[in-house]
């Protein structure tokens, strides 16, 4: 029988469980996001990647994912193994911040479950499921939970040299984005561009979802009910708010007008780009990181994206990768121990030098470098296996059915192949995504 120790907070407990949710939460907000802005032949496929994660990411936490990145230490990089399904974890264990081991787990599961998420949208409409399944298991493994271990553990490589990152601009951001670079590099650009997303009350929806989830996942990051989950939540806020206005008056003055998409994009840059930095500024700093955040992603996606001709189709990369890069470095810019007192010195903007900034910089340059170099091997590897991309007839016929065998809406005219088979032989057998290619 297990015994609750009267040692642990049960407020900061409730506050992390609340926090894990909203996290969650996050998930199906993204789902209806980038199912928002794909071709309506392509929102079973994108919705179902991104929420059929939930399950692979969290049987591999419980399997070895905790223990990889939070297990004992073996030279700073990885953690120990000690049994499967955390039977060498107590979870009723309390950590220093009073907090039982179980409700930090828990937190964390969430994290490992959006984060290879964000990259489904540059591969939209052209990667194999089964791939993708195969991808997301080995870049958990040999990516993600090495990367929480050396910037998240005590213990950590990363967090020795004093890196900040306050609830995932390298971890989960960085990560994604460069991920989200090196697929759409590999799997070539789509053969036909989508020119307007299916739903935009969808994408709405979603970025709503994800901004609330958003709190959770910023102010969470604290592990307490405490002044610096307030400022967190606060700093989010003005980021994202200062994003959104930002991208809208970058639309007005390139486009002449401003678009629903835009500001639900600068929106989402901004609360990228203050993820890394939440609990460290004040509400100023959040605000110049969103400005910058956002811009930096505009000027990407809108200038530098269609020369380097690589089709990341929802622009994981020129979003999330662009404006977590900034928002890492900057704080160091920006960190002060007004706003955290915790922090063993300010940024450059504060009087601190340029200690800080160089630790936010070598941390970032690191965390790209072993992304984008061990997502390269795990895609080169798993090519030998596995096909990268869907056939030239499934991509035009849409992966909604020629992955899966269903349809958004029943109203869609392709659903008729589904429905009465039989009729659709001779010339129009070619249509049926259940006929040999």
């Amino acid at each position: 029988m297990i015994q609750e120790d009267t040692n642990m907070s049960i407020a900061n407990t409730a506050f992390v469980i609340l926090a894990s949710v909203l996290v969650w939460f996050m998930t199906p907000g993204l789902a209806f996001f980038y199912g928002g802005l794909v071709s309506k032949r392509n929102v079973v496929n994108t919705m179902l990647s991104v929420f059929y994660i939930t399950g692979i990411a969290i049987l591999l936490w419980a399997l070895v994912g905790y223990e990889l990145a939070f297990g004992p230490d073996i030279g700073g990089i990885i953690g120990k193994v000690q049994g499967l399904f955390m039977n060498g974890v107590n979870l009723t264990s309390l950590r220093p911040d009073h907090l039982s081991v179980g409700t930090f787990a828990l937190f964390q599961m969430m994290f490992a479950i959006i984060t290879p998420a964000l990259f489904i949208g540059a591969v939209v409409g052209r990667m194999r499921f089964s791939f993708l399944t195969w991808f997301i298991v080995l870049w958990s493994v040999l990516i993600y939970y090495p990367l929480v271990h050396l910037i998240w553990s005590p213990h950590g490589l990363m967090a020795g040299w004093g890196v900040l990152d306050f609830a995932g601009g390298t971890v989960i951001h960085i990560n994604a984005g460069i991920t989200a670079l090196v697929l759409s590099y590999f799997l070539g650009a789509r053969r036909s561009k989508q020119t307007a997303p299916n739903n935009r009350p969808w994408v709405l929806l979603g970025t709503a979802i994800l901004w609330i989830g958003w709190y959770g996942f910023n102010a969470g990051s604290a592990l307490a009910a405490n002044t610096t989950a307030v400022n967190a939540a606060l700093t989010t806020s003005l980021a994202a708010a200062s994003a959104l206005v930002t991208w809208m008056c970058l639309d007005v003055y390139k486009h002449g007008k401003p678009t629903l998409i835009g500001v639900c994009t600068g929106a989402l840059c901004g609360l990228v780009g203050v993820t890394p930095a939440c609990g460290y500024v004040t509400l100023f700093g959040s605000f110049v990181i969103g400005i910058c955040a956002t811009a930096t992603s505009y000027f990407f996606i809108e200038y530098l994206k269609p020369r380097l001709k690589i089709d990341d189709a929802l622009d994981a990369f020129g979003c999330h990768g662009m404006s977590g890069i900034v928002g890492s470095i900057l704080t160091g810019v920006f960190a002060t121990k007004a706003a955290n007192p915790a922090i063993p010195e300010n940024g450059l903007a504060y009087g601190g030098g340029w200690h800080l900034f160089g630790i936010q910089l070598a941390g970032t340059l690191v965390t790209i470098l072993l992304v984008g170099i061990m997502a390269i091997v795990i895609t080169l590897v798993l090519k030998h296996f596995i096909p990268m991309r869907v056939t030239q007839h499934d991509e035009a016929l849409g992966l909604d059915l020629a992955e899966h065998g269903e349809v958004a809406e029943q109203g869609d005219g392709d659903s008729d192949v589904l429905r009465y088979p039989d009729e659709f032989l001779g010339q129009m057998r070619g249509f049926d995504p259940r006929s040999p290619k």
